[in-house]
């Protein structure tokens, strides 16, 4: 759930931009060395942006009169990293705040650390434990995609009830949580499989530019050939 435009007051609206600007410059400068070492990833930076827009654009009605949707970090966070995909989630944002009406731009700090941040980081940590544990890459994707976007509206619930701790913090966090879960539990595992069958689907089209982003190793022939 995006935080719609004008619903939080503005000291927070300034505290989750500033708390998010860093990261997003951060990842601004990586995406620069990410293209200037593969030139070849570009299309994959932009395929990992284009699946986030669509996927979160899909707002689906919630139980309580609300909206649920994807989130779509997962993929990017899994092949670029947390702070490239908060640079992804900052475009999409934007044009979703200006195209569609769906979060904002006073709400766009708030957002980004909630999509951007804290859902792919979360992301890229699974990822990576279930890499090092030797767990398959379908499954560490599954795992990433999931947890990647369960955490996002974790967030999103924790930044509402900091805003509005009615009557209590613990209690508004409750509420926030309780009211999206029905929706989203059965989203993010939709979302996980799915990132599952595009990564498949990229590994099979470009299995040297996740070889260089070392990502994937293709299997070597017998004899080298």
């Amino acid at each position: 759930m995006h935080i719609m435009e004008g619903f939080l007051p503005w000291q927070w609206c300034l505290f989750w931009y500033l708390v998010s600007l860093p990261v997003v410059v951060y990842g601004v400068i990586q995406i620069k060395k990410i293209t200037d070492k593969n030139p070849e990833s570009k299309p994959l930076i932009a395929v990992s942006g284009a699946f986030m827009f669509v996927l979160s654009s899909l707002k689906l009605p919630s139980v309580t009169g609300s909206c649920s949707h994807p989130t779509g970090n997962g993929l990017g966070a899994v092949l670029f990293g947390p702070a490239v995909t908060s640079v992804l989630a900052v475009v999409t944002l934007v044009f979703q705040a200006l195209l569609l009406a769906h979060g904002g731009i006073t709400t766009l700090g708030a957002n980004t650390f909630s999509m951007g941040i804290v859902g792919p980081v979360v992301a890229w940590i699974i990822y990576k434990a279930c890499k090092n544990a030797g767990l398959s890459l379908s499954i560490g994707i599954f795992f990433a995609a999931f947890l990647g976007d369960l955490s996002t509206y974790v967030t999103t619930a924790t930044q509402l009830s900091l805003a509005f701790p009615i009557p209590t913090f613990t209690e508004a966090l409750i509420k926030f949580m309780i009211i999206f879960a029905f929706t989203q539990l059965p989203l993010a595992i939709a979302e996980g499989l799915l990132t599952v069958v595009i990564f498949d689907y990229i590994k099979k089209l470009r299995p040297d530019v996740l070889e260089k982003l070392e990502i994937f190793t293709a299997p070597k022939a017998i004899g080298g050939k």
